[in-house]
């Protein structure tokens, strides 16, 4: 039976990595991507700075808990972004079927590379000596038959490695695996899991796919195939993005109704931004807030056409948010997102705008 051969390319720590390369200052500190003040969220951090604990979406102030000589700087997207194409042009050197998941991890399949070398094991470690030479940077890379254990076989040498799993080893790779390591297992399900005696691969393989589908609905097709090394889905090189969303934590809590009108507007703009570059437009918006207390609400509107505009978006964000205003409680996070993607074509038609791993 002929295999795939899939490669998973994953930035090492992408952010900071690339902060320490434009700064040598920074080179060997513990180094935090993100704001420093009192609501600051960390973007990213050096293997440095996880030595100690921090990671990316931990609040500001527990990093520098964790690390008090932790060293922060602010994001440059734009540079990130542009690193990221470059990164995105060496591999379309030997596929067109490229998947980005973000600015730094993307799938590729090699099943019929551009540029054959023989196996996808060389092509990954070329694509990588290629990122090294050309932005400075480290990738690591997982090789396999399936976008599931590519993934799983990219984090298994980090930083800076390459690990192949062969479909003689994948079954067994799993096998003592915590399902919390699982590529599509979070946290809640992880524990809900552990409740129900599941703790490794191995036992998420005893259970039947009638067990699976009581307790986790349609996600039981995914969970009962990979549990045994099987993963049918093909690297999409045309996937639309589900959504595109931006959020701003404030640095002091809002109650009133025309402050919170000047501290979304700006994500109107970046939402909508995100959509043009990407050639995409949505029919759903969603608007989150967070309250003082965390706790934190959501609500949506849906609309028969795409949405045409940034104007439009700001009108229906701004009515579904109204009713939250004022607000004794303070809000201290708003945030904008935009689903139901389809391609930005249709919203111009109506409206001006056994192969060797």
């Amino acid at each position: 039976m002929s295999h795939r051969r899939i490669i998973h390319i994953d930035m090492d720590a992408f952010y900071a990595s690339v902060e320490q390369r434009d700064d040598p200052s920074l080179r060997g500190l513990p180094l935090a991507v993100g704001g420093s003040r009192q609501r600051g969220v960390v973007a990213a951090a050096s293997y440095e700075a996880r030595k100690f604990g921090v990671r990316s979406a931990m609040a500001s102030v527990t990093a520098k808990r964790k690390c008090p000589e932790l060293v922060f700087v602010p994001p440059r997207f734009d540079v990130y972004k542009a690193v990221s194409q470059q990164i995105h042009a060496v591999f379309a050197r030997y596929t067109a079927l490229i998947q980005p998941l973000s600015l730094d991890e993307a799938y590729l399949d090699v099943t019929q590379p551009l540029l054959d070398r023989g196996s996808a094991t060389a092509i990954a470690e070329e694509i990588r000596a290629a990122i090294r030479a050309e932005t400075g940077l480290t990738a690591s890379a997982g090789v396999s038959y399936n976008k599931f254990l590519a993934k799983l076989a990219s984090d298994h040498r980090k930083p800076d490695g390459l690990f192949v799993i062969t479909p003689r080893l994948g079954p067994l790779f799993v096998e003592t695996l915590a399902v919390g390591k699982f590529h599509g297992v979070g946290p809640v399900t992880a524990a809900r899991m552990n409740a129900l005696g599941i703790h490794t691969g191995l036992d998420l393989r005893a259970q039947s796919h009638a067990f699976l589908t009581e307790h986790f609905g349609k996600a039981a097709d995914y969970y009962y195939g990979v549990a045994r090394g099987e993963d049918d889905r093909e690297v999409e090189a045309d996937r639309i993005r589900k959504s595109v969303g931006a959020e701003n934590t404030f640095e002091r809590d809002l109650t009133q109704w025309d402050d919170a009108v000047a501290a979304v507007e700006p994500l109107f703009d970046k939402v909508w931004a995100a959509c043009a570059r990407g050639g995409h437009a949505g029919r759903t918006v969603t608007i989150k807030v967070k309250y003082a207390d965390f706790q934190q609400i959501t609500r949506s509107r849906s609309t028969l056409e795409p949405i045409p505009s940034a104007s439009v978006l700001a009108s229906i964000s701004l009515e579904l948010l109204r009713p939250c205003f004022p607000s004794p409680r303070g809000v201290r996070l708003l945030g904008v997102t935009i689903s139901g993607m389809e391609p930005q074509r249709v919203l111009r038609s109506t409206s001006q705008l056994a192969l060797t791993l």
